[in-house]
This record gives structure tokens, sequence and C-alpha cells, in this order.
């Protein structure tokens, strides 16, 4: 049990350091961005409303008690071992830290424009 918490403390807490800074929010655009890649791309395992699917819930409740640095690395990092891919080929650090930090206030929804 306790090689089990040293390797889950390892994993959440490991990497807290490249995300103790933050930096500039997306503008606009690329906050649309972003919300859809979530929406869509996370979705796709995390499922369509984030309430879990092959991955875990990334709603506000499930996340609440995550440290957002921790919940930043492993948006940017993956989990090794695990489905969870790192997804800093296609953020950057601070972007990963604001997706952290919406999926904890809720997510918003993905803006579709009427034809």
């Amino acid at each position: 049990m306790l090689r089990f918490a040293a390797v889950l403390s390892a994993l959440l807490l490991g990497p807290v350091s490249a995300f103790a800074q933050s930096g500039p929010a997306p503008d606009a655009s690329r906050s649309r961005e972003l919300v859809r890649m979530v929406r869509q791309d996370c979705g796709s395992c995390h499922g369509m409303r984030l309430t879990g699917g092959l991955g875990p819930a990334l709603t506000r409740e499930a996340l609440a008690d995550v440290p957002i640095d921790s919940l930043a690395a492993v948006i940017f990092h993956g989990r090794p071992g695990t489905p969870m891919p790192p997804w800093k080929a296609m953020l950057s650090e601070p972007e990963a830290r604001w997706i952290a930090l919406r999926l904890q206030q809720g997510f918003p929804e993905e803006v579709v424009k009427a034809p």
C-alpha cells in the first residue's frame, strides 16, 4: 500500500515544479480552440460531457480535491503506463494550466456558430 501511495504521489506531484508559474491566458480565439479540443479530443476518452468513459470524469466535482498544478502536469505530460497521453505537442504549459483551471471551475461548453 505504501508503494502504491509513493508511486501515485510521484505521478501527481513529480512534475509540479514545471507549473509553478503561470503564463499569459490564451486569447479569445485560442480559448475557443482549447475548449473545442477538450470537448472533442479529451471527450473521446472522458466522455463527450466529460462525465467519464474510458477515462475518469473531468467534472468540477470529480476534480475538486486535485491540486491544480498536478492536474496541469497530467494534461501536459500524460500518465506513463496508462492510456492518458501527453498533450505537450499540442499545448503550452500555460495552456495546460488554463485547461486545468477551467476543468475545476466547470468546463465551458463549446460555442457552435449557426450556419
